[in-house]
């Protein structure tokens, strides 16, 4: 169990710092709305802006701040509290709850020093789609899919059990099973 939660801890501190080392480089070396294409071949679809989230995903609710603050460390103090639950064999469950926890974290600890999330990774579809993100975000969504992953799979394994037929030699002489 120790290992768990060293492993979770560990996740948790590697994806802070890398988050927090590329939002500082970028504060340190853009000025805000500033461009670099960094990869000219990938020029509309990628390219790095810096810019200044006071709201939710994709500038949603751009004067929440607080609340998504205490929404973020609510769902943080949850799933931690929930994390031994997390059974044995549920390794991928335990590494989405580590990339939750660490991006909500970074983007938390943004919104104490600064007041908004610093956001730069810039993906756009011309007519499309444009969205500024961070690698907090990226972590918060990679995880949230392996955690629907890792049910969707649980899910999927309970049922394959269920549908099994007990075998008669699995039963005992008053009907029990093994």
């Amino acid at each position: 169990m120790r290992r768990r939660w060293l492993s979770l801890f560990g996740l948790i501190v590697v994806i802070l710092v890398i988050d927090q080392a590329t939002k500082l480089l970028v504060i340190n070396s853009l000025s805000l709305y500033e461009t670099v294409r960094p990869v000219p071949a990938l020029v509309p679809f990628f390219q790095i802006t810096y810019s200044q989230n006071t709201g939710a995903a994709f500038g949603f609710l751009p004067f929440a701040g607080n609340l998504i603050l205490v929404i973020a460390l609510v769902v943080v103090v949850s799933m931690i509290y929930f994390y031994p639950r997390i059974p044995a064999n549920g390794r991928l469950m335990r590494f989405a709850v580590g990339l939750v926890c660490g991006g909500a974290l970074g983007n938390a600890l943004d919104r104490l020093q600064y007041g908004y999330v610093v956001d730069f990774i810039h993906y756009q579809i011309p007519g499309v789609v444009s969205n500024v993100s961070n690698l907090a975000d990226h972590a918060i969504v990679i995880g949230i899919i392996l955690i629907f992953l890792e049910s969707w799979l649980l899910d999927r394994r309970e049922k394959k059990t269920a549908e099994q037929p007990v075998l008669e030699s699995e039963t005992h002489e008053d009907g029990s099973f093994q």
